[in-house]
């Protein structure tokens, strides 16, 4: 059966990942015309960033236009780029980008503040989510929910990080950027522990009442690279749409404002 709301929700996917791009390649513009009134040193942070910035808005167009659910391998496209292999690669790209970007816009501000409490959440992010990225794989290849539960406990865990860091430096000279990003922060945690974690728990809940027999590393392996099964109902979806909603677009778009940001703050 398919779901009209699935297929509408799976074009304005597409739609959104193209004004991405247009979004990224406006910043793209910023950035380069920063160049022009800054020292060679400070473009270096402005160029990485966008840098990152176009390694996660790529990934997650990519993953708009071929959307998968890991773990029972339900694909929209039947197509060989489609298979969770190709999709959990390119995530695993994506979301280190996106990690390494908070990372990077951190470093200034904790040596400005000259706070090691700060110094040490920077450094402290990648690592945590490298750490995420091992437990997505695990759920993925063993067909564990659990560890997907702490995947998304870990990307909580560094969003409050980051918010706490923040606010024990104060706004700075961009008291609105400040504001955003801090109640981006708050939501974005507060959503994966109100919705992502508990979602997953009860699924794994749900595996280990009815018996569910997990996969090993390696038979999982060979899995992942099978064709998945197409369907567009909404009873496959409906548990999907919320968080790949507010990941393909707001998650995006703070990933272009943090390039965008590191081009603003040189040219100050």
């Amino acid at each position: 059966m398919r779901s009209r709301a699935v297929a509408w929700w799976h074009a304005s996917l597409r739609a959104v990942a193209v004004l991405n791009i247009v979004l990224w390649s406006l910043a793209a513009v910023a950035v380069a015309r920063s160049r022009t009134s800054v020292p060679l040193a400070a473009d270096v942070g402005g160029d990485l960033q966008l840098l990152l910035s176009a390694g996660y808005v790529a990934g997650c167009a990519f993953r708009s236009f071929l959307p998968v659910i890991d773990i029972p391998r339900i694909v929209l496209v039947d197509s060989p780029l489609s298979r969770v292999s190709v999709g959990r690669s390119v995530a695993t790209v994506a979301e280190l980008c996106f990690a390494a970007q908070w990372a990077l816009m951190l470093q200034p501000i904790a040596s400005a503040a000259r706070s090691p409490f700060v110094q040490a959440v920077s450094l402290a992010i990648l690592p945590l989510i490298v750490l995420a990225e091992g437990c997505s794989w695990y759920a993925v290849l063993t067909t564990r929910q659990r560890p997907h539960a702490a995947e998304n406990s870990l990307w909580g865990l560094s969003a409050a990080l980051v918010v706490a860091a923040l606010l024990a430096v104060g706004p700075g000279r961009s008291a609105v950027f400040y504001a955003l990003v801090v109640a981006g922060g708050v939501l974005y945690a507060a959503f994966i522990f109100a919705y992502d974690v508990p979602m997953y728990w009860a699924r794994w809940r749900i595996d280990e009442t009815g018996g569910r027999r997990y996969l090993s590393v390696a038979r999982g392996w060979a899995d992942v690279h099978r064709r998945g099964t197409v369907s567009y109902r909404w009873e496959d979806w409906k548990d999907e749409l919320p968080w790949m909603s507010l990941y393909f677009t707001f998650g995006v778009w703070s990933s272009i404002a943090l390039a965008y940001a590191s081009a603003v703050r040189a040219g100050d």
